[in-house]
């Protein structure tokens, strides 16, 4: 099983809501056969918890126009490590400490990388 083109299609759009707020080392994982919960966590980072905040919103605001909207959010308060849960989409955004220091991309490494827009940086 693969995510589903929809799951693709909102973890595409969030990505560029991170990017244009510069959101760094943007990744996209297919965890859709390790989960049943989501077809595709997608990470990124933020230098400091001002910048995560921003990212957040940006993320939020953009699949908000897609008509798609976060059933749980956790982490707001602190801008450490905020989740975004749309669904099909589960959107970690990770001060840099956090992000290290967690590498959720090591915990998921098995999972299939999924493909972003050649202008945003993609990192494994």
């Amino acid at each position: 099983m693969t995510a589903s083109e929809r799951a693709t299609e909102l973890a595409v759009l969030a990505a560029r809501a991170g990017s244009a707020r510069k959101a760094e080392d943007v990744v996209a994982l297919d965890v859709s056969d390790r989960l049943v919960l989501t077809d595709v966590f997608l990470v990124m980072s933020g230098t400091n918890e001002r910048q995560v905040s921003a990212i957040v919103d940006a993320v939020e605001e953009r699949l908000a126009e897609a008509g798609v909207h976060a059933v749980r959010r956790e982490g707001r308060s602190q801008a450490r490590w905020v989740l975004l849960d749309f669904g099909e989409v589960i959107v970690h955004v990770q001060h840099e400490e956090e992000r290290e220091f967690y590498a959720l991309e090591r915990l998921w490494r098995d999972c299939p990388v999924v493909p972003l827009p050649g202008d945003m940086e993609t990192v494994v």
